[in-house]
């Protein structure tokens, strides 16, 4: 008798990225990529204006459609991993935090998407301060890039390694149990690290840096790999080690998509993967 395969299945709580490099289409590729069925709930659209310089137009979704997109996945199937992109209010993050107390929600990955590249959108306070009290507390793995872990710490600035660790530790501080800081690379360094903190030691993630532009959707596509890898039983630092090698190779093999951007390939562990 033929056994069948678990499905996992996990949820995107985040930002429709029109361009489809990035925000829940970023998502939904690396879960499909890493044997995870996912979900969504949309919580903007962002259009990308060929007219303007690529500048981003974002038209938000309202709260009750959100909330209703919440119960059908969580409510109504049910998920074995949650991720958050891009809250664009308080009130959609706090919708979001009650959202997952309410259904016990576990494997919860936070990425503190604050503004979308390319825009000069100041950061609402209000929604840092939601992330900090209400959501952050409810992550397994909060997962911030430089600028989003600089604000979430309260820290002016992140300008070494040592900048990194207290980040984290601040971080940490709020409630999460696990913390990875993204995107070491832009403290100038030769290689590109992220790091990693459980609450009592730190790991540093590091590969030769991939020298490309073609990175667009790869803080999302670290953090939906993260989620992929709980939603299948991996623990906690497994996962980031997986997600890191997968969104390595995703770079590595980045594409352009017009003159204003090149996007990340993440089919590319399956088509190159065995042949570099």
């Amino acid at each position: 008798m033929k056994t069948e395969r678990k499905i996992t299945k996990a949820l995107t709580i985040a930002g429709s990225d029109t361009s489809g490099g990035a925000g829940m289409q970023a998502d939904l590729k690396t879960f499909q990529e890493l044997n995870v069925y996912g979900m969504t709930a949309l919580t903007m659209i962002v259009a990308q204006n060929p007219n303007n310089n690529w500048s981003h137009d974002i038209y938000p979704v309202g709260l009750d459609a959100i909330e209703a997109q919440i119960d059908t996945a969580l409510g109504g199937i049910g998920v074995d991993a949650l991720k958050t992109g891009m809250l664009p209010s308080f009130e959609v993050i706090e919708l979001t935090a009650r959202k997952i107390r309410q259904y016990g929600a576990k494997n919860i990955v936070i990425d503190p998407v604050m503004v979308c590249k390319g825009t000069d959108e100041v950061v609402n306070p209000q929604a840092v301060q939601g992330l900090r009290d209400i959501l952050v507390p409810l992550a397994d793995i909060v997962a911030p890039n430089i600028y989003e872990a600089a604000q979430l710490s309260g820290m002016q600035h992140i300008q070494s390694v040592e900048d990194m660790k207290e980040a984290a530790r601040r971080i940490h501080g709020l409630g999460a149990k696990n913390v990875l800081i993204k995107g070491g690379a832009k403290l100038g360094a030769e290689k590109a690290f992220d790091l990693f903190f459980d609450g009592g030691s730190f790991e540093l993630l590091e590969i030769p840096l991939i020298k490309t532009t073609y990175t667009h959707g790869a803080g999302c596509t670290m953090a939906a790999a993260i989620t992929a890898g709980l939603a299948n039983g991996l623990g906690d630092f497994e996962a980031v080690r997986q997600a890191k090698k997968f969104v390595t190779t995703a770079i590595e093999h980045g594409f352009p998509l017009n003159r204003y951007v090149g996007a990340v390939n993440h089919a590319a562990h399956r088509l190159f993967e065995d042949r570099s």
